[in-house]
């Protein structure tokens, strides 16, 4: 699946570099394509700039040349994923035709189709395949591919867009996409889990610094996504104030010692693990469906303890999950001991460039 809101170039890459620009830690990777052979050849974990908002295209460009350094890489093509604060994402039913006049039509006139005035955005689809009921007979089937199409909406500020496309171009890289973040799990669930994505109902949770995404799948159809405003840092903070400790002693007691602080933990991840629950019950009574099993990534994936606390409040049966048992990989022998603890801060980043291969 995807959504770049901008065009990509026409020549296709052998290899890409994607960079998930997180709320407190860039993510990225260098990924390559032989065949149907995916292969994670570097990461970087960086810390974010200070301030999200209003950063020049100069100092993005800068954020970036450090990254290309970090990952001692001289790929150029690239494919930014940026956050839910910077993106949107909306299902819509659009007349039956090319992707392009989808997006035109879309910026013209955003409100007749997305029920929302967003002047000075830029969008693309992706048109969501029907699928047909066993039993449909053919008067059912034309008259369904005859309706409109489903559509899965991506937009972001066409400024945001122009300021990134620059920021690339003067750090030397090739912008082969700007895609939302949310959709990178998506994308590297379907790598890593293709059965599960395929047949089954779930929801994939995705824990990032400010915010936690829930994205529910029905047979591979992205059908509801959210976004909740309780993230690791404010279980960190609230963590540190119960306590009485530094924001930093307090993160290390968080993934380090969790049961030590278990109680407090347990109230902390509490509202979460609520919210999660109301977007699970919402889809299964307009569905009629039954998520099967909750997938978590994302730093605090890390943490079996936060998971099973998340698990008892949800009432769904969690796991984390890695975006790279599905690739192959050919890090350098410092990052191949590393990769599996830091695997779930990948997902977004790995999602982004396996869509773009």
């Amino acid at each position: 699946m995807a959504l770049p809101l901008l065009k990509r170039t026409s020549r296709k890459y052998d290899q890409i570099l994607a960079i998930d620009l997180g709320g407190h830690t860039t993510k990225a990777v260098q990924m390559q394509r032989k065949g149907e052979v995916l292969t994670l050849m570097r990461y970087a974990l960086l810390t974010a700039p200070i301030s999200q908002k209003g950063l020049s295209p100069e100092m993005v460009a800068e954020h970036l040349k450090s990254i290309v350094e970090t990952l001692e890489t001289k790929i150029k093509p690239t494919t930014l994923a940026i956050g839910v604060n910077d993106s949107l994402i909306r299902q819509a039913e659009l007349p039956q035709m090319p992707v392009q006049d989808m997006r035109l039509i879309l910026k013209n006139n955003p409100k007749a189709y997305l029920q929302q005035d967003l002047s000075r955005h830029i969008f693309d689809c992706h048109i969501t395949p029907p699928r047909q009921a066993a039993g449909m007979d053919e008067k059912t089937k034309v008259s369904a591919i005859s309706q409109k199409f489903k559509v899965l909406v991506a937009g972001a500020k066409e400024q945001l867009v122009t300021d990134l496309q620059t920021a690339m171009r003067e750090a030397g890289l090739i912008a082969d996409g700007i895609v939302p973040g949310i959709i990178g799990p998506i994308n590297a669930f379907e790598l890593a889990m293709p059965e599960i994505y395929t047949k089954n109902v779930v929801a994939l949770v995705d824990l990032g610094f400010k915010n936690t995404t829930i994205c529910i799948l029905q047979e591979g159809e992205l059908i509801l996504t959210r976004v909740l405003a309780i993230g690791g840092d404010r279980i960190t903070s609230g963590l540190a104030e119960a306590m009485g400790i530094s924001y930093a002693e307090a993160e290390g007691i968080k993934t380090g010692m969790p049961g030590e602080v278990q109680p407090t933990l347990e109230v902390l991840i509490t509202p979460l693990g609520r919210e999660l629950r109301a977007s699970i019950d919402f889809f299964e009574h307009q569905q009629d469906k039954h998520v099967a099993q909750v997938f978590v990534s994302g730093a605090a994936a890390r943490s079996e303890f936060f998971v099973k606390i998340l698990e008892s409040e949800l009432m769904v049966p969690c796991q984390a999950w890695s975006p790279i048992h599905a690739v192959q990989l050919a890090l350098p022998p410092q990052q191949m001991a590393e990769v599996e603890q830091v695997a779930p801060q990948l997902t977004v980043a790995v999602g982004t460039a396996a869509a773009a291969l």
